[in-house]
């Protein structure tokens, strides 16, 4: 079957209990209610600090064929993912779901344990490195599942992914398992992404390096959650989890596609007092900040709140008071930690807060701009931020078709040529987020704006900005690098992606 983003969608697949096509972004209506957590009971006094992670293992009840899960907001300085996995492998359990909310290239040292039938299936927002080729070679038992960031907070809750064991990385936890990402050495700053999976799992363990005396008084994830604790020497690298201070780039690409989309931005009819904004953490995007707020500043223009992962040029606004209020669900570099621990005008939310489509109205709901990377586009909008020109899984989902779907203004940000490939295409290989959530199209060489969002085209004919079609983009890149072969695929589905609303928008199948 054909779904309306225009790709073929199987019938039947494997992993998969009910093919569901994607009919638009707001076409499935969901019915039923929210699953429960497991019911916990615990006696006075009673204890949860465990010895070892072999320890929680056992207590936590891991068998066979059950899913485990794990937060990304240690990126690639995370140890706990990897330490776990061993663990497990240890004691001969196999069979696994693994499903983490992101997978970073760090993690590609789980992949003998993979190949050992330790964990059979994966269900994550993307891969990079040798773990995503791994995940496009049709090694695993079944299709990898890709969800976005919104879609798998809305997954848990509603039963689509039920997640057994959720071990959590702590940078610090007190003797009662109250849980924060502002202190410590392994100090990450927002959890939003576990907040879910601890909400949700079956069994929770907690693993810190830095075990304090209860209680904490500033609380990411509560005791509530916690079954146990496991207290390591060290559960990342701080080098790998967050940067200083993120540059702004001096690529001279790159600040013309920033400056490019400030004015976008300037003449969209969006850019008023209390607007809202989302920034992402790439070169042009953090290059557009730094324009942006020279623009707010010059014309007493307040934002009424960001949202996002969050970065040091977003902590500056904030400190200035261009931002009244920052919604945060993962921290880039060390600012943006400081600030979470220290501002209160700079909030942690979960990741359902952030972006479940099926929740009473998620952040991106009341976006008014947001400014996205990609790894491809077409000529009728669709972006491709999951596989490369080969067709290899290589990037995440993210909140990219979230925060598109919500905003008032999506604005796609991407180099017309990298090294001697278009990235303006007839077809991209695989859509994550549809064309009809995206409304303008920012390279180098010129700007499409979407043909269904008359109003924008309207208010940006006098802006001076270099407009064209998005066929005159890809005209460009054609002529200057040559039309591009297609890639040839098997009939194998290796990854399905989901929609946010849990609809499949397209599959991924092994490159030959």
């Amino acid at each position: 079957m054909i779904n309306t983003a225009g790709r073929v969608i199987p019938e039947t697949i494997t992993g998969i209990a009910k093919v569901k096509p994607y009919a638009g972004p707001f076409a499935y209506v969901p019915e039923g209610r929210l699953v429960g957590p497991k019911i916990r009971a615990s006696r006075p006094k009673s204890e949860k600090l465990l010895k070892s992670i072999d320890q929680a293992i056992d207590a936590s009840g891991l068998q066979d064929g059950m899913t485990i899960s794990f937060h990304h907001h240690f990126r690639n300085g995370d140890y706990v993912l990897n330490l776990v996995v061993e663990a497990i492998a240890r004691k001969g359990i196999k069979g696994l779901t693994l499903a983490p909310s992101s997978l970073n290239d760090v993690n590609d040292k789980i992949i003998p344990f993979i190949e050992q039938g330790v964990i059979r299936s994966i269900e994550t927002s993307g891969g990079r490195g040798k773990l995503g080729k791994l995940m496009t070679s049709g090694k695993l038992e079944k299709p990898v599942i890709i969800r976005s960031h919104g879609g798998r907070a809305r997954a848990i809750e509603c039963g689509e992914l039920h997640i057994d064991v959720a071990f959590l990385g702590a940078p610090c936890c007190d003797i009662y398992g109250n849980i924060n990402g502002i202190e410590g050495k392994s100090a990450c700053g927002s959890m939003g992404y576990a907040m879910v999976d601890a909400a949700y799992a079956d069994k929770v363990v907690a693993l810190t390096d830095n075990l304090v005396a209860q209680p904490l008084y500033r609380i990411s994830i509560p005791q509530t959650h916690v079954d146990f604790i496991v207290e390591l020497e060290s559960i990342g690298d701080p080098k790998g989890i967050a940067s200083g201070a993120l540059r702004i780039s001096r690529d001279p690409r790159e600040l013309l596609i920033a400056e490019y989309a400030t004015g976008v931005i300037e003449y969209s009819g969006y850019f008023k007092d209390g607007y809202s904004l989302q920034l992402g953490s790439g070169g042009a995007s953090l290059a557009a900040a730094k324009f942006i707020k020279e623009k707010m500043l010059a014309q007493k223009i307040t934002a009424s709140f960001g949202v996002g992962g969050v970065t040091a040029p977003f902590v500056e606004m904030l400190d200035q008071g261009l931002i009244n209020t920052i919604f945060d669900t993962q921290d880039f570099d060390i600012p943006s930690i400081e600030s979470i621990k220290n501002n209160p005008r700079h909030q942690e939310m979960s990741a359902s807060f952030y972006a479940n489509p099926h929740n009473g109205g998620a952040v991106v709901n009341n976006l008014d701009v947001v400014i996205l990377s990609a790894t491809e586009v077409d000529v009728n909008f669709n972006v491709n931020v999951i596989t490369d020109s080969n067709g290899t899984i290589m990037g995440a989902s993210g909140g990219h078709c979230d925060t598109a779907a919500g905003a008032n203004l999506a604005i796609v940000v991407a180099p017309l040529l990298r090294g001697r490939l278009p990235m303006v295409l007839d077809r991209v290989n695989t859509i994550v987020t549809p064309g009809e959530t995206v409304d303008v199209i920012v390279t180098e060489r010129g700007i499409a704006v979407n043909p269904l969002r008359k109003d924008l085209i309207a208010n940006l004919q006098q802006s001076g900005l270099p407009l064209m079609s998005i066929y005159d983009l890809k005209q460009i890149a054609y002529d200057l690098a040559g039309t591009p072969e297609p890639i040839e695929l098997s009939e194998e589905i290796v990854g399905v992606v989901e929609y946010r609303d849990g609809t499949i928008i397209d599959v991924i199948r092994k490159p030959l």
